[in-house]
């Protein structure tokens, strides 16, 4: 576990109570594991960080964006502040390595489970910040890391919700609707994960998991669109 001196350095954030920094990062699995530690679990932090970083958000795209429409700049918020992209900007500043984790969760470093726990620790630090620096410091460092991630949402459509998208091709050059069949599920209930068809007739196109059945269906219609010649290939079978 890195130092969190470190972090304050790269961040240029000096905290004036290092306990809170601390507890940012402390998730609930440490606890279980290490009942007599000093600090509680980061999910009152994630709670008010989640509040925090939507606000700003919020605010940032309503005075920078005066003639976009409510829906698309809802589309723009939902992609910028939603579990994956927390977690790649988690990831750019090494979040992961300052984490106080179970020796189960320390094993686990390549999941779904991980992914969400550092999109958590960053909602947390967010929290952390503003009760520590107050609303100017956290917003710059929203700023700073996560609107940043904007241009680059906006210029690939990745605010556009996947089965939108490919429903809409579907549609306009097949004249067909897509389904969605849930092919299987893995893992005990606490941790299911779900595998999705999405299918045009009796074609499956492509598959997806997660860990609900509607992110299994988000990821399938993805690789879908991803998919070359699904198109052409069913066109010439109607």
């Amino acid at each position: 576990m890195k130092d969190l001196a470190f972090l304050e350095k790269q961040l240029n954030i000096y905290f004036k109570n290092k306990e809170l920094l601390t507890q940012a990062f402390v998730h609930r699995s440490y606890i279980n594991e290490h009942p007599e530690f000093s600090l509680a679990h980061n999910e009152r932090l994630e709670f008010l960080g989640d509040a925090v970083l939507e606000i700003i958000v919020t605010e940032y795209l309503f005075l920078n964006y005066p003639r976009t429409p409510e829906g698309t700049l809802t589309n723009w918020r939902a992609s910028i502040v939603n579990a994956k992209m927390l977690a790649r900007v988690a990831s750019e500043i090494d979040l992961d390595s300052y984490l106080y984790l179970s020796r189960g969760e320390k094993k686990d470093v390549f999941s779904k489970a991980r992914q969400y726990i550092t999109a958590n620790a960053m909602e947390a630090l967010i929290g952390a910040i503003y009760l520590d620096q107050g609303l100017e410091i956290v917003r710059k460092f929203i700023t700073q890391f996560i609107i940043a991630k904007l241009a680059y949402i906006i210029e690939n459509q990745l605010y556009v919700d996947p089965k939108s998208r490919f429903q809409e091709k579907a549609q306009e050059y097949l004249k067909m609707t897509p389904i969605y069949k849930v092919l299987s599920e893995i893992g005990p209930d606490h941790a299911k994960d779900f595998i999705v068809g999405l299918y045009l007739g009796k074609d499956m196109i492509a598959q997806g998991q997660g860990s609900s059945k509607q992110e299994a269906q988000v990821e399938a219609a993805r690789q879908g669109l991803r998919t070359k010649g699904w198109g052409e290939k069913l066109l010439e079978e109607v």
